[in-house]
């Protein structure tokens, strides 16, 4: 059988791969633990219109995931991650999550989650150029 199979790699991802991939693991996934209930969460921070930052992740699942969270350099130090943080959380809670998690190669990053109740539950010592990727979760 495997001698009839042609495998083939690219370095990129055509919408048809991606849909008949996705839909494939998403299958499996629903067979195995429900409906995700997967919705997308957006936290924007604007001071009038001047756009500062935000956080974009999704609920899934029970869990919220933090995808991205970034605060432009010359608003940082404001606690505006932290608050960002707390409003994906609140609103996480609401969608009816249970925790989050999120991962990081930024040591500044890791310590604002850290403060924020986010507990490391693993490490990829040395991901990359030195720097260590972390992987946090909190609990709500």
């Amino acid at each position: 059988m495997s001698a009839d199979v042609t495998l083939a790699v690219t370095d990129w991802i055509d919408a048809s791969f991606e849909r008949d991939v996705a839909g494939g693991l998403a299958a499996f996934n629903r067979a195995q633990l429900g409906p995700s209930n997967q919705r997308d969460l957006a936290v924007s921070l604007y001071r009038d219109d001047d756009f500062l930052g935000g956080l974009a992740g999704f609920t899934a699942w029970d869990w919220l995931f933090v995808k991205w969270l970034w605060i432009r350099e010359d608003a940082r130090g404001l606690g505006l991650g932290a608050r960002a943080l707390q409003a994906a959380e609140t609103e996480a809670k609401k969608r009816g999550c249970r925790a989050a998690w999120l991962d990081t190669v930024n040591p500044a990053a890791h310590a604002l989650y850290a403060r924020c109740g986010y507990a490391t539950f693993g490490e990829l010592a040395d991901f990359h150029a030195g720097q260590s990727r972390y992987f946090m979760q909190k609990q709500f």
